[in-house]
């Protein structure tokens, strides 16, 4: 009788440790997309700011000019 593989029950050292990095491969690619939009969403916001501060600064001096 021809037998592809034999099976043997439970996991090898080797199985856990691929499973292992694998998971925290998973963890660290979703950490990395989360903080992306996390630091762009605060440049978006520092921008607004500046904006803002900026268009103050134009508007008191067109009134001080006046």
């Amino acid at each position: 009788m021809f037998v592809l593989g034999s099976s043997q029950g439970g996991l090898n050292g080797g199985d856990i440790l691929f499973q292992f990095i694998m998971l925290i491969l998973l963890l660290a690619t979703a950490a990395v997309i989360i903080s992306v939009f996390m630091t762009i969403r605060k440049r978006n916001d520092r921008l607004k700011r500046v904006e803002e501060k900026l268009d103050k600064l134009l508007t008191d001096k067109e009134n001080n000019h006046t």
